[in-house]
């Protein structure tokens, strides 16, 4: 089972929140959605579940609306908000309040309980819990029809050490299982970690859509890290028709030149050098270098 995204687009009176977004989630990976706030990550998977009404394209779920699957928690398993329970109920109580809405027996919400870490609390009113218990919570509904495909957005939010420990392992398990599994998160050493492919969003459209390695080599490329105490490095490499770079440590990042043409142009100018490689960049530098003009929010930076 897959989710395509295709070509939305969703306004709120005069703000646009989707403008042409399109990607899709497939079987057997996790595919992390990355972007600023208000690049409509939330808008676009509010439209998969049928909760917002997109003004053109398609969001399907195996070629289906979500609003036409039968029993569609057995289709689809989701975590949009972890505070959308009802604080008075138990947290079993209130898992065996979905399943009976899908026809699925008790069984199933003893065995997400254990699955989510929460067998000891079960009998606890779910108000009482903490935002990683809520998180645990809202994961073990998502997972009460034993569904395909799920969609988590920040499910790290308010994880202690344990849990985001947890929940890679979990993430992992679920792409391993064969399931399509969408992630929103905000952090990118996180997404890093476990995703296989990313969509990185933008002012409502797609900016990159692409596996992890390909988006990361797609950034690095043509990057080389120059590690020298010698000043006359940076002109050196400048005259040989670098551009270059210089953080607070003394590095250089150059660009335009591979690594073997950087050597040739410090040996020819006597310029003594600790070390010089290919950078591989980071996932969060490759974000924000793709999101670099679609951030709506940005603060002064601290002096």
């Amino acid at each position: 089972m897959n989710i395509t995204v295709d070509s939305l687009r969703k306004r709120f009176g005069r703000t646009v929140a989707l403008d042409g977004m399109s990607f899709a989630v497939e079987p057997g990976q996790v595919t992390g959605f990355v972007g600023p706030n208000g690049a409509g990550k939330s808008t676009t998977m509010r439209v998969i579940l049928g909760l917002d009404r997109a003004d053109s394209g398609s969001a399907l779920v195996s070629g289906r609306p979500y609003r036409s699957l039968d029993r569609p928690l057995c289709q689809v398993g989701s975590l949009l908000d972890a505070g959308a329970l009802q604080p008075g109920r138990t947290a079993r109580n209130h898992l065996l309040w979905l399943a009976h809405s899908q026809g699925l027996p008790g069984s199933r919400v003893d065995a997400v309980l254990e699955q989510a870490g929460l067998t000891a609390v079960a009998r606890r009113r779910a108000g009482g819990f903490s935002l990683g218990m809520r998180q645990r919570l809202g994961i073990a509904a998502a997972m009460l029809g034993d569904p395909p495909a799920v969609m988590l957005d920040e499910p790290f939010n308010g994880m202690d050490p344990e849990g985001i420990i947890w929940m890679r392992g979990f993430l992992r398990s679920l792409a391993a299982e064969g399931r399509a599994v969408l992630l929103s998160s905000h952090l990118m050493s996180e997404l890093e970690g476990v995703a296989d492919h990313v969509v990185v969003a933008g002012r409502g459209r797609t900016i990159a859509d692409a596996s992890i390695g390909r988006l990361l080599a797609d950034t690095t490329r043509g990057r080389v890290v120059v590690r020298t105490a010698d000043p006359a490095a940076k002109p050196a490499l400048t005259e040989a028709g670098a551009t270059v770079t210089e953080d607070s440590s003394g590095t250089l990042t150059v660009t335009g030149l591979p690594a073997e043409a950087v050597v040739t142009a410090l040996n020819r100018s006597g310029i003594a050098f600790s070390e010089v490689a290919a950078r591989r960049t980071s996932l969060e530098e490759a974000y924000l270098e793709l999101t670099r003009d679609a951030v709506e929010f940005r603060a002064e930076e601290a002096r």
